[in-house]
């Protein structure tokens, strides 16, 4: 074998660095990328009302440091739903209350790691009118559910895209409210939708 000096090795080493953390790069399990849809909502009470009294129902999960954070009610769509269909449904379960669709708000969408598996998951979030119903929170996955002020969902939400979309959701409702406006009123029959799917 022939002698090769540290300058050597450390030139050969330059050359190719990939080549030291090649067998390391092999041994790591390649993780399988799925797909993940979802959709849920806000659901406002006191549309028809002055701006000061309306409300949005939210849930709050405790994550692994043991925080309370706020967000929208929100879960997987089910074989043969529509993103509606789900979004009033999830509504219904996570916090106990019924509405109906009025308007798209918009989609998040993100990765994560879970279980061996790749995540990008796509939810999809509605403008919800409040039919009824009470705030529970009997769903296993909610800690706590409340009604709060619109006025302070930016400073409640603890999501940035979240907290987006509840100012889509501000302006959307002036729009409705707005004299002049084109937008039509919001429908106030259970189950109507307004035009814009995702």
């Amino acid at each position: 074998m022939d002698w090769v000096s540290a300058g050597e090795r450390a030139n050969r080493s330059r050359r190719n660095p990939r080549r030291r953390n090649a067998r390391v790069d092999s041994d790591k399990p390649k993780l399988r990328t799925v797909r993940e849809t979802s959709a849920g909502g806000l659901v406002v009470d006191g549309l028809d009302g002055p701006p000061e009294k309306r409300c949005a129902a939210l849930i709050g999960r405790t994550d692994r440091r043991g925080r309370l954070l706020w967000s929208l009610p929100k879960g997987h769509i089910e074989q043969g739903e529509t993103a509606e269909q789900t979004a009033m449904r999830e509504v219904a379960e996570e916090t106990g209350i019924r509405g109906s669709v009025l308007a798209a708000l918009g989609s998040i969408d993100y990765w994560f790691v879970t279980e061996g598996r790749r995540v990008h998951k796509t939810v999809h979030h509605y403008l919800l009118r409040f039919l009824g119903g009470e705030l529970s929170d009997e769903d296993i996955e909610v800690t706590e559910v409340a009604w709060v002020p619109l006025s302070e969902l930016q400073s409640r939400l603890a999501y940035a895209d979240e907290r987006k979309l509840a100012a889509i959701a501000d302006r959307l409702i002036a729009d409705m409210h707005r004299p002049d406006s084109q937008t039509p009123s919001p429908p106030k029959t259970p189950g109507a939708t307004a035009a814009g799917k995702e």
